[in-house]
């Protein structure tokens, strides 16, 4: 009889530990953002500066060289969230939408995998989007947001996607790439500054309609958490576990990660903590979509990292200089967990 029992228990644990673990798995968020530098195809767009990644360019870049940085790119992202993939994927430096689509028919054909995206102004010719879990996520809305620069100089839309998640949430995410730090930090700084205000702009309005918005700001800002563009201009503020979150804030969950001196761009010796993932105080706070404290993290396999020389450490690029050394980016994606809340 004893036997039988313990049977029973072992049997109905086993049970209730798998119908746990499938219903945390449907419950949980894994959102990520990832500059993919420069994913270029092979084909002269004359309206773009695009002569360098072509194959008779200074690049001599070519449909093999695009397959294999597909197929590296791709086992990133399936390395993501513990070998799960990311349920959102924030992704710049992207020429068109095409290679997006190669890499998810190619290497996720399982995957219900789904495309935000806009072509932009941009002269280089990279833009913004948003992968996206199509059975999370329905697609609301893409609103792309002109930035106009002080110099009028074309750049990249800041990317609004409305989202509605399998609870019925709506979620705004916003995927940025903002101006560069081309010409110098201080002298670009402008830029910058203004690509915030414009996105704080369009969350105050958001704002105003509904102050309890779930709200998800991501990508390679080219700024680090403490500079003005996004403590002052955008109103971003550090969280840690402890923060007591406000109405109508933003929080910046790489802060803490930023401080302890890592980053996910080594420039000239020094960490820079470009690629983020801000949200609003809805999601740290009381929000029906719940940011799991401390999960932040820098997406690091082993295989993409550079292991030795004056960059141990840093995301191996697909060139270095003018070297073609097949790499994955020259940026080390983020992420970070959440769990939808019934």
């Amino acid at each position: 009889m004893k036997k039988r029992i313990k049977i029973f228990i072992i049997s109905f644990s086993l049970i209730a530990f798998s119908f746990s673990a499938a219903q945390s798995e449907n419950d949980t968020l894994y959102i990520a953002s990832w500059n993919m530098e420069n994913l270029f195809d092979a084909i002269d767009d004359p309206d773009k500066r695009d002569e360098e990644f072509l194959p008779d360019g200074k690049k001599e870049w070519t449909n093999e060289k695009i397959d294999l940085k597909i197929k590296n790119q791709a086992r990133v992202i399936e390395w993501m969230n513990n070998g799960r993939g990311p349920d959102l994927l924030g992704i710049q430096e992207v020429e068109h939408q095409h290679l997006i689509d190669t890499l998810l028919q190619r290497y996720f054909p399982n995957k219900n995998y789904k495309v935000a995206y806009k072509e932009t102004p941009d002269k280089r010719g990279i833009d913004n989007g948003l992968i996206y879990n199509g059975d999370k996520f329905e697609l609301i809305d893409i609103n792309p947001i002109e930035v106009e620069l002080p110099s009028k100089y074309p750049t990249r839309y800041i990317l609004e996607v409305h989202l509605k998640n399998i609870n019925g949430e709506e979620v705004y995410v916003f995927v940025n790439h903002w101006p560069s730090r081309s010409g110098g930090e201080e002298r670009s700084k402008p830029n910058r500054i203004k690509a915030a205000s414009v996105l704080r702009d369009v969350i105050d309005i958001l704002y105003k309609k509904n102050d309890k918005l779930n709200i998800v700001i991501i990508g390679d800002f080219n700024d680090n958490p403490n500079n003005v563009s996004i403590a002052r201009y955008l109103w971003t503020h550090p969280y840690t576990c402890s923060t007591k979150a406000e109405p109508m804030r933003l929080y910046n969950l790489s802060y803490s990660e930023f401080i302890s001196g890592n980053g996910t761009y080594l420039y000239r010796g020094n960490w820079n903590m470009l690629d983020q993932i801000i949200v609003s105080n809805e999601i740290v706070e009381d929000g029906r979509i719940k940011y799991i404290c401390n999960s932040f993290e820098l997406i690091k396999p082993d295989f993409m990292i550079t292991q030795s020389g004056k960059y141990k450490g840093a995301a191996t690029p697909t060139f270095g200089g003018r070297k073609y050394i097949a790499g994955f980016s020259d940026h080390i994606p983020v992420g970070a967990k959440f769990i939808f809340v019934q």
